[in-house]
């Protein structure tokens, strides 16, 4: 084999296994929200009326983590502590209207709804960062929304619909899908000019503090009404874990690609539910579950692969590696 076709096999095989790392990283992402949601409606279902209080734990065990790590390095913060203060307070209006909208509408509806927050990261980090995206990858993220469609229909067969208030419920999954993504762009442009510690002390800190906030003045009535009971508290202790490992490994997958491929991940978890149904609940799994992940699959391979750069494949073609390729061809800092 040829200096060139070796330097072509080496740079390609490289290119295919970060792809293949970044995309299964993204499953797991993906696993860990579905771990979320389910500890979220069985603290509901306990009679924990408390979104706000489930995230604050979750927060702090990011503030203290991170931030000893950052005092042990005497770490000085590269950006703005007022940016990290507006990540932070879209990230926790995103988990209440989210966690809120499930007594209002039903799982269907927010599932479908969701989805919107792959939009908006499209238009937010083309307004914001600059981002270009090509054709394909565009398609790539309509195809997965197709298998995010086809679990929705899965769900209005097996029990969706309803709900006390359904428009308001929709409304809130809607204003969830925009503060999620201004925080995931404004937590991919930080992650990218420095390190992860730095983002995850900083939204740790000022989520703690908004949280509290928010639960002295909307949540202090339901937290004197909930009883608690072992069950209970044991389900605030698994969210405050997943919430932990979900939040550490979200800046890892931003970091690496960008807020668009990770959102597209988390399509999946919905379809990663299907595992808690299947050993929890011990419910019958429809067909369409098991076409909608391939469907999602294969949108998300379409849109991490693509070449962003035209000019890539002949300067492979040629042995010359292109120093600056970028696995997901999201990076919007110029």
């Amino acid at each position: 084999m040829s200096s060139s076709g070796s330097r072509w096999w080496r740079t390609s095989s490289e290119v295919w296994i970060n792809v293949v790392s970044v995309l299964l990283l993204g499953q797991l992402v993906s696993f860990i929200l579905a771990i979320l949601n389910f500890t979220s409606s069985l603290s509901a279902n306990l009679g924990a009326n408390s979104p706000v209080t489930l995230g604050l734990f979750g927060y702090m065990a990011l503030t203290v983590v991170n931030g000893s790590i950052l005092l042990y390095q005497r770490h000085e913060l590269v950006n703005p502590w007022y940016w990290y203060a507006l990540i932070a307070f879209f990230d926790v209006q995103g988990n209440y209207l989210f966690n809120s909208a499930y007594y209002f509408t039903s799982i269907t509806s927010v599932a479908l709804l969701d989805c919107w927050t792959v939009a908006w990261v499209i238009l937010f980090t083309w307004l914001f960062l600059g981002t270009k995206y090509s054709l394909w990858q565009l398609f790539g993220a309509a195809i997965c929304g197709l298998g995010l469609c086809l679990v929705v229909l899965s769900d209005v067969g097996v029990g969706g619909g309803g709900g006390s208030n359904p428009l308001l419920g929709d409304i809130l999954v809607t204003g969830g899908t925009i503060f999620y993504a201004l925080s995931n762009v404004g937590e991919e442009f930080c992650v990218k000019k420095n390190g992860r510690f730095e983002v995850l002390a900083m939204i740790g800190l000022f989520g703690t503090i908004f949280s509290v906030t928010e639960i002295t003045i909307f949540e202090r009535k339901n937290l004197e009404a909930v009883t608690w009971s072992t069950e209970l508290i044991l389900t605030f202790v698994g969210y405050t874990v997943a919430f932990f490992i979900f939040y550490s490994l979200t800046l890892l997958i931003l970091k690496k690609s960008g807020s668009t491929l990770f959102n597209l991940s988390l399509l999946t978890a919905d379809m990663w539910a299907v595992v808690i149904r299947i050993f929890f609940y011990q419910q019958q799994v429809e067909w369409l579950y098991y076409v909608s992940f391939a469907v999602v699959g294969v949108g998300l391979l379409i849109y991490s692969k693509t070449e962003k750069n035209p000019n890539l494949s002949q300067e492979l073609e040629n042995g010359i590696p292109n120093s600056q390729y970028q696995l997901v061809h999201e990076q919007g800092i110029n």
